[in-house]
């Protein structure tokens, strides 16, 4: 990158060296890895040579193959297959493979042959004889136990025979042109309107520097281009992503480009493409540089030549130190393969390059290559993010829950939830008239980006009575309980609610993956007889909460005898309900919520989540119901009292410490992390207590608590009360510190220059004996 020398490259990319780990990056490999859950599928264009792997099944994971040729005839063959089943839509529920089917010319749905392979264990391989277009598609079964719950995710490897050029992602759509910009190099390129350009990370960890300019501003002789400050101004942070703040601006603030997907999720919009000053001033003249050459290349476009050029910076990791306000940088979060897609708004001239910087972490100490794809105009894409669900594991697109056909005509601001967008707020209402449909009337809140795992077997509630610090021993069928999952030292891995459905069947609602991990290894390392059931997306839910949700309920619900009825559901209370009548929708329904009100929960099949939202809107009419979103219900959880991930519940944090002793039953012989929590029950440091705030200021999270000139706590969660007509936080507060009435300051403008009186005060804020829940 220096002149003519030569790099001896390295990559930190799947790599060990003494003192470093990288487990979250894998190596750059032409074989394609997928994980297929319940209901899932995905297309593979196979060729001749090709090897496909099939790993990770249980005796109940049911994978179906379905193979055409160019003619669209049955190419089963070609895999060494035949076919042993007919395609059926209603238990594969793949409405990708019937859109693929009726563009490449239709066909009977109902005469597809396929071929249905399930194994015990071990890799089941292939190999193909000759091209063929292979759907796989993971089916449900006679056997699921519980709302089609399967043994998934099946893991899926497709290993090319022949590979030429990078490794990179599936293509997104048909596309215009794509080409390769050689690391230490730049390309300037044209975008028509409509357009989308994927900027693609080929090796991981490599910066990409990239600008715009508006054609017709060229045409006139004016240089029109992406500005920073505007965009960062306009979607009020760093650089904008998919979502509702997804735009790029000129100066003007007239949008040029929007964000429709981001695997990276991090990068930079305040540092300049790398200049020649910035090399010789570190001792580096005549290094190759980005400012250099995008002015080369954008030469031809008569754009005028600058020593340094403002830009986008794609996977440039940088951040400001909050204590000097300096810019830091480190190695970049991108794996190979990550990527950047923006839909063009406007006629533009755009320059992307791959940094040559091999001097710090910019690039991972290691320049690479970029990647550049274009797509036709009008190409369906969903925005989306990456979700993993630990550093190390394959990476998934935030996808839309079932309800979205619905949601998404009331609001376009949704936020990611795990692996699923969740609406933020709904405009018509507004977060305050959110709020107050909840507390005075029926809210209804898509809350399907919860994690649920059902835990089956003969040794089912042993495990569960290990793991959890409640006493299942005690928790009846049909019942449900609010408990915690800890570690040895007591910290909270999870919290969530346990359903039992039958004496060997529970249902654990929580809030993350990690939880499903301790759950198998303890179960792996006692021998247990148990099955842990992963049920993903299959099982979508809606949270209906407010004082006249029952009332709603009541014109809707349909129980059969042997289960409990609405209106014998108490506090935490389960039923299997249907709509209406015996013949209606199927839906599990509990007594439970994350509001404080009265209010239940509906599970349902994917295939029934329309009939049911339409059913439930139209019953609720009535009564006021109002949709809710993420944002309303922030401020209900806090006046509640109720606990979050990364605020109240955080690393290092037992569960007296996060406020959640009352779900610790500290009597149970035995569950992780029993003995460190009787030890920090006996001698505790800290406690989360409420604050009464003395003004409608609201303190940001982490805000330090000071007695005097010494902080004594942290604030955990803050918002403005409606209801209390002011601001009010949760807290963690040494224990001399943390009787009620205590009069203490919450720290502003670095903790010092401002002060916020608070007196302290249990939690919940409001009904603190729960009455509105248990009425």
């Amino acid at each position: 990158m220096r002149g003519q020398s030569v790099l001896y490259a390295f990559n930190n990319v799947g790599h060990e060296t003494p003192g470093r780990s990288f487990p979250g990056f894998r190596k750059p490999t032409h074989a394609r890895d997928y994980w297929l859950a319940p209901r899932e599928s995905v297309h593979l264009e196979v060729k001749p040579g090709d090897l496909l792997s099939l790993e990770d099944m249980s005796a109940k994971d049911q994978l179906a193959l379905v193979a055409f040729d160019g003619a669209g005839g049955d190419a089963l063959d070609a895999l060494g297959l035949i076919s042993n089943s007919r395609m059926n839509f209603s238990k594969f529920d793949s409405a990708e493979l019937a859109g693929w089917i009726s563009t490449n010319g239709g066909r009977d749905f109902d005469a597809i042959a396929a071929h249905v392979v399930a194994v015990s264990s071990g890799v089941l391989v292939l190999k193909a004889e000759r091209p063929v277009d292979l759907w796989l598609i993971c089916q449900s079964t006679s056997q699921d136990l519980v709302c089609g719950s399967l043994g998934g995710p099946v893991s899926v490897r497709h290993k090319p025979a022949v590979v030429s050029g990078p490794v990179l992602p599936p293509l997104l759509g048909e596309t215009r042109d794509e080409f390769t910009v050689s690391r230490g190099t730049g390309l300037a390129y044209e975008l028509k309107k409509g357009e989308i350009v994927q900027i693609i990370d080929v090796e991981g960890q490599q910066c990409s520097d990239f600008t715009a300019f508006r054609s017709d501003a060229l045409m006139a002789g004016e240089e029109w281009m992406i500005d920073s400050t505007a965009t960062r101004s306009m979607v009020r942070r760093a650089y904008p992503g998919p979502g509702l703040f997804d735009k790029f601006y000129d100066r003007e603030m007239r949008p040029m480009l929007n964000v429709v997907q981001d695997t990276c999720g991090r990068h930079d919009t305040f540092g300049l493409a790398c200049t020649a000053r910035g090399y010789e001033e570190r001792g580096y003249p005549g290094h190759v540089n980005c400012s250099d050459n995008m002015s080369e290349v954008l030469d031809p476009y008569g754009i005028a030549r600058r020593s340094a050029w403002p830009a986008i910076n794609f996977f440039w990791n940088t951040w400001i130190d909050p204590d000097d306000q300096t810019i830091q940088t480190a190695e970049s979060y991108s794996r190979p393969g990550d990527y950047v897609a923006m839909r063009a708004m406007e006629d533009l001239v755009c320059v992307s390059t791959a940094c040559p910087d091999d001097i710090d972490a910019i690039n991972g100490w290691n320049p690479t290559d970029v990647h550049v794809r274009i797509y036709r105009p009008d190409q369906p894409m969903r925005r989306a993010v990456a979700y993993r669900e630990k550093e190390d594991a394959p990476m998934t697109t935030s996808q839309n829950s079932a309800f979205h056909e619905r949601l998404s005509v009331l609001t376009q601001h949704f936020a990611p939830a795990r692996n699923l967008w969740a609406p933020v707020s709904y405009p018509a209402f507004g977060t305050l008239g959110e709020y107050w449909a909840c507390r005075e009337a029926v809210a209804i809140q898509d809350m399907s980006g919860l994690r649920k795992y059902d835990i089956v077997g003969p040794d089912a509630m042993k495990l569960m009575q290990l793991a959890t610090t409640r006493n299942v021993e005690k928790l009846a069928v049909w019942r449900a309980s609010y408990t915690l999952m800890c570690d040895d030292s007591g910290t909270v891995i999870d919290d969530g609610t346990l359903l039992r459905l039958g004496p060997d069947l529970f249902r654990w609602c929580c809030g993350a993956e990690e939880s499903a991990r301790a759950l198998e290894a303890l179960a792996h390392e006692l021998g247990l007889q148990v099955r842990i059931h992963d049920v993903r997306e299959s099982l979508p839910n809606l949270a209906l909460q407010g004082p006249k949700s029952r009332d709603l309920l009541r014109k809707l619900v349909f129980t059969q005898p042997q289960v409990p009825a609405l209106d014998q559901l108490k506090w935490f209370g389960v039923t299997m309900s249907r709509l209406r009548d015996r013949e209606g929708a199927p839906f599990l329904l509990s007594r439970t919520g994350y509001t404080g009100e009265l209010g239940y929960e509906i599970f349902c099949s994917k295939s029934d989540a329309i009939e049911i939202w339409d059913a439930v809107m139209a019953a609720g009419e009535e009564f006021g119901i109002v949709p809710m979103g993420s944002a309303a219900l922030e401020i209900v959880r806090i006046e509640a009292g109720l606990a979050a991930r990364n605020a109240e519940i955080a690393p290092g944090i037992d569960a007296f410490e996060a406020g959640l002793g009352f779900a610790v039953d500290l009597a149970k012989k035995s569950f992780t992390g029993r003995r460190a929590l009787e030890r920090n029950a006996r001698d505790p440091r800290r406690l989360l207590k409420g604050l009464l705030i003395d003004s409608d200021d609201v303190p940001a999270h982490g805000a330090p608590v000071y007695a005097g000139e010494r902080q004594v706590g942290i604030v955990t969660s803050a918002t403005r009360s409606p209801t209390l007509e002011r601001a009010i936080a949760m807290a963690r507060i040494a224990v001399e510190q943390a009787g009620n009435g205590t009069y203490l300051e919450i720290g502003q403008l670095d903790g010092r220059m401002k002060r916020l009186g608070a007196s302290v005060s249990d939690t919940p804020f409001m009904d603190p004996q729960r009455t509105r829940a248990r009425a």
